[in-house]
């Protein structure tokens, strides 16, 4: 793991922004996620939830080879991710595995990033360098079966120039399987801790 400054460059404290990618509300994930924020948030850490669901974004439009290329300024659920997700210093995907990949509102949502790029005045890519990005995931099964949502995280934060501050795992199918995995609910209380 990467080591984690306690607060930004201005010396304001860190924020998070969890995005519930669960299509369960109280999911394993979720509760795993609350779990770790609860125990392992540095002091004065601020925390914002949102659900990927209930901010729905329209299908991504790849229009990067027409015309200049430029996407228009975000409306709607995209403006509040965009802005949520800017005011962050550390984005934390909370995404059960679904087919050994990221659910789809937040592969949508990482999408949509290659729009955010290209907003004039947005300036997405060069805001969000230095910025950490974390996952929490439950999965029914081996660990191995992960490693293709895990390195999605690990390769969307290497290409954004974020620090990755890894994935805690955990086990369960199941609403409240994951309350029985020891090894994730030990990680969970020093997960999120520099």
């Amino acid at each position: 793991m990467t080591d984690q400054p306690t607060a930004t460059d201005s010396g304001a404290p860190r924020s998070f922004l969890f995005l519930d990618a669960s299509s369960r509300e109280e999911g394993n994930t979720r509760r795993l996620a609350r779990l770790a924020a609860e125990a392992s948030l540095p002091a004065g850490a601020e925390q914002r939830w949102l659900r990927l669901d209930e901010h729905p974004l329209p299908p991504f439009e790849d229009r990067r080879h027409d015309g200049d290329g430029v996407y228009a300024e975000p409306t709607g659920h995209a403006r509040t991710l965009l802005d949520a997700t800017l005011a962050a210093t550390d984005l934390v995907f909370v995404a059960p595995v679904y087919w050994y990949a990221l659910p789809s509102s937040a592969k949508l949502y990482l999408d949509h990033w290659s729009g955010w790029m290209r907003v004039p005045g947005v300036d997405f890519l060069p805001r969000m360098a230095g910025r950490t990005l974390w996952g929490v995931t439950v999965l029914a099964g081996v660990p191995e079966k992960a490693e293709p949502l895990i390195g999605t995280l690990r390769l969307t934060a290497a290409y954004m120039d974020m620090r990755f501050g890894g994935v805690l795992l955990g086990n369960g199918s199941r609403p409240g399987d994951v309350e029985g995995d020891e090894r994730a609910l030990v990680e969970a209380k020093s997960f999120f801790a520099a």
